[in-house]
């Protein structure tokens, strides 16, 4: 798993969009910390950079987020806040990313313009993607959502060492809260404050629908199974955010918490960060120190190793005992997680070689599946004629978002919860060069919320592009709607039951079919083999 966040992110980068919005009506609400003013474009309403948190710096750096200090008068909400402090693009040596900042719990709506409470309307709440490192919450656009009466929610939550910390003091003080993922404490009160506030919008609190990509979508299982959120949200969708163990999930808080996976515990790489900066010893004036540090030094250039090959200093999501409990896969198995209507999907080549996989060559990466070998051949290579790019850029496809999409799927059937997946397939012909196994991490998210119009450079979307955007569009707002994707012009896209296996196969000329899982067999043999994950890691694969 080294260097998956560098990867999740860069990827991310690749994917998100910005938007210009033009100002000409200012409407103001009234919510429970005070009046926002917010400004009208068309017939969408848009309020950006509402705090629901207080600044998380000084004392409450490493703490979880605090109640909102109310304010006087009007506080104007035309303008996104901050991201949270991140490394960001070419950022200059000891700097953070421009627009970031410590100071960074904001959320932003888009909404009908002739919203008003009592509407009832539904509402999404967007986690954003970013590998747990970067990204925030003004990185897409609501519009073509709140044009077919749904409100939109996104909002900023601590990335990298600000928002995934565990120090053995911090461990100690303050009993009572939970420590380690501050970002998932974030996100739970981000969704708190639209149980308190949404109605005044026109939303209903009671009709939530969380939704994320890449870790977005590895935080939408992690809220479905944490208990401190339930209740907060009736649906879920999972874009890009796998369902099983092992990337971007649950490294344990001490090291008397072994896990094959992460090794090194949380509290270790918290102390390997303070020596790094010249702090010795685990007490409270160490964590002193460490608050007394720079929101620069704590970013430090986005570094997870201290040097080339160094310790690790950066943990990712941790699971703490508290808030964490468990991970995703482990409460699937159960049935523990929030029996709510999901939908789950990835798209054809998400990433190539050496994330998952470091084998240089088809016969390498068979002979890892051992007693599997030529039943892994014949589901990825059956006739020996593919390229060895192809063949493991859809053997990590699958096994870091295929293979646990389904699985995923199953425990929400098993359960009795209605589950949609769907396999994103649709490589622009712009971009079949530089695709030319599928369509990429991310490739989705601009038709999701049909922003191909907003999109800055690049080709001018074709008819066939803002098509599948209007579907794709559509499925989502029906499934926040009511719970199921399918709606009027848009083809059928089934329920997902184990006996029949069918899908929504978004085909790669942008088609959406609905069919039995082409990939069942290449999905089979990944879900045999991680029965046998830990002896096949050690020979050095997956």
């Amino acid at each position: 798993m080294k260097n998956v966040m560098i990867v999740f992110v860069l990827l991310f980068a690749v994917a998100m969009q910005a938007q210009q919005p033009a100002d000409n009506a200012e409407p103001t609400v009234r919510i429970a910390s005070g009046i926002v003013r917010g400004v009208t474009e068309g017939d969408v309403t848009i309020f950006r950079g509402i705090p629901y948190a207080a600044p998380p710096v000084g004392e409450y750096r490493w703490r979880p987020p605090q109640p909102v200090i109310p304010w006087e008068g009007i506080r104007d909400a035309k303008e996104f806040g901050p991201n949270c402090a991140q490394a960001g693009w070419g950022a200059a040596a000891g700097t953070i990313a421009e627009g970031s900042s410590e100071d960074c719990l904001y959320l932003n709506l888009w909404l009908p313009a002739d919203a008003k409470p009592g509407d009832k309307l539904p509402v999404m709440v967007w986690i954003h993607g970013g590998a747990f490192v970067g990204g925030g919450g003004a990185g897409t656009s609501g519009r073509a959502l709140a044009e077919q009466s749904v409100i939109l929610m996104t909002f900023n939550y601590r990335v990298g060492r600000l928002g995934h910390f565990a120090f053995p003091a911090l461990s100690e003080e303050h009993p009572e809260e939970p420590k380690g993922s501050y970002a998932f404490m974030d996100q739970i009160a981000a969704l708190q404050w639209v149980q308190d506030n949404i109605a005044a919008f026109g939303g209903d609190p009671d009709n939530v629908t969380i939704f994320g990509f890449s870790a977005g979508g590895v935080s939408v299982h992690s809220v479905l199974t944490i208990p401190a959120a339930r209740g907060l949200f009736h649906k879920a969708i999972s874009e890009s955010g796998g369902g099983r163990d092992g990337v971007l999930t649950g490294r344990p808080l001490r090291e008397d918490n072994a896990d094959p996976f992460y090794p090194i515990s949380a509290e270790t790489i918290g102390i390997n960060f303070a020596r790094r900066h010249g702090t010795e010893g685990t007490d409270a004036e160490a964590l002193a120190k460490l608050r007394a540090l720079s929101v620069e030094k704590i970013v430090d250039g986005g570094l997870e190793n201290d040097g080339e090959g160094g310790p690790r200093i950066y943990s990712g999501p941790i699971l703490d005992g508290k808030l964490v409990v468990e991970t995703a896969e482990s409460a699937y198995k159960v049935g523990r997680q929030a029996k709510v209507p999901l939908i789950i999907g990835n798209c054809s080549a998400e990433i190539g070689g050496g994330f998952v996989n470091s084998s240089r060559s088809k016969e390498e990466l068979f002979s890892l599946f051992g007693e599997l070998a030529e039943e892994a051949k014949s589901a990825y290579d059956p006739d020996g004629d593919k390229d060895f790019a192809e063949v493991i850029t859809k053997f990590n496809t699958d096994w870091v978002w295929g293979e646990p999409a389904r699985f995923t799927a199953r425990a929400f059937v098993a359960q009795g919860a209605p589950a949609y997946i769907y396999h994103f397939g649709y490589v622009p012909p712009s971009m079949q060069q530089r695709s030319p196994y599928g369509a990429g991490h991310g490739s989705e998210v601009a038709y999701v919320f049909n922003t191909l119009n907003e999109r800055r450079g690049g080709p001018e979307p074709t008819p066939e592009d803002q098509e599948l955007a209007r579907m794709m569009n559509a499925y989502w707002v029906n499934f926040a709607k009511t719970g199921d994707p399918n709606g009027e012009g848009l083809p059928k896209w089934p329920a997902y039951t184990p006996e029949k296996n069918e899908i929504l196969d978004i085909q790669p000329d942008g088609m959406p079919v609905s069919e039995p899982d082409p990939r069942k067999t290449r999905l089979d043999v990944i879900e045999k083999a991680r029965k046998f994950k830990y002896s096949i890691q050690s020979r050095g694969g997956i």
